[in-house]
């Protein structure tokens, strides 16, 4: 099974082209997608519906969408009539296999009359995968500092830790009620991804908060209800891989965390250098599903 994660900046790639088939096409072959910066109605990307877009372009697979910016942007039809639509910005998964269920979660976001400070959130989907059921998360975090994404990690961390306390979108005793689903809706899985565009290098203190501290006998203290990174699990060094650049500096910023039951089944993981559609490089892993 692929899983690919990519921040694909709406589309526009190093050439300042907005190119939808230029993503699809770096994309390709995936099993399991988590978009990043995907809009709606927005002048930069031609004001069009790119998760509208995106799905007529995969027909083959389900997919999903969490608007992260979610803001009123009504506009007038050709006879003068109004047409209410929302400008989002936000995160889109896609699969294969079916969606059982998703929740979506807005992240701790700290106001700013400097720097510009966007609502960011987090896309949780449960997954029927040949691996099982997979809880999926694609997230965006915090651009602006670690002391802004710290509260998202933790929030996201807590996520992980508190899902089968929380549970399913609806559960409880529902038979005989109006609120039965059937068939039943799955407890959430402990087989976690998180992938997305993380906004922070490996040798940051909120990477530590997700695959543990540093311990001179015998590397990670991964934690079994946190996560390892995929890059590491498949033979790569923490500080090897680039994936951006942030303020002329190349680093690794984008990341597929998986659940520690899940590391085992890593065949590989690479970052695909070649593609151009985004300021961003995919994340590709490949897991072994037999």
């Amino acid at each position: 099974m692929k899983l690919v994660t990519y921040n694909i900046q709406f589309g526009r790639g190093r050439d300042e082209t907005v190119d939808l088939d230029r993503i699809v096409r770096e994309i390709s072959g995936a099993d399991v997608i988590a978009l990043q910066e995907v809009d709606r109605h927005f002048e930069r990307s031609g004001d069009t519906d790119q998760v509208a877009a995106l799905r007529a372009r995969l027909p083959g697979y389900h997919a999903e969408y969490g608007a992260g910016v979610n803001i009123a942007d009504d506009a007038l039809a050709t006879d003068g009539t109004v047409i209410h639509r929302r400008r989002q910005f936000g995160n889109m998964t896609l699969s294969r296999y079916p969606i059982r269920y998703l929740r979506h979660h807005l992240l701790p976001k700290r106001a700013s009359t400097g720097p510009i400070s966007i609502q960011r959130s987090a896309l949780e989907c449960v997954i029927d995968t040949p691996l099982g059921l997979l809880r999926v998360i694609n997230t965006h975090l915090s651009h602006l500092s670690g002391d802004d994404r710290r509260p998202q990690i933790d929030h996201l961390v807590r996520l992980h830790r508190e899902a089968v306390f929380e549970g399913e979108p609806v559960c409880g005793a529902l038979d005989g009620t109006y609120w039965r689903i059937d068939p039943p809706l799955p407890r959430p899985p402990a087989m976690t991804v998180m992938a997305g565009d993380f906004n922070m290098a490996p040798d940051a203190s909120e990477y530590e908060a997700i695959v543990g501290p540093w311990s001179p006998y015998g590397g990670r203290m991964t934690n079994p209800a946190l996560f390892a990174d995929a890059w590491v699990v498949a033979g790569h060094g923490e500080g090897d891989g680039v994936t951006a650049d942030v303020r002329g500096v190349p680093v690794r910023i984008d990341y597929v965390f998986v659940s520690p039951d899940l590391a085992p089944r890593i065949e590989n993981c690479r970052i695909d250098d070649d593609a151009v559609g985004s300021d961003h490089q995919p994340v590709w892993v490949t897991f072994d599903d037999s």
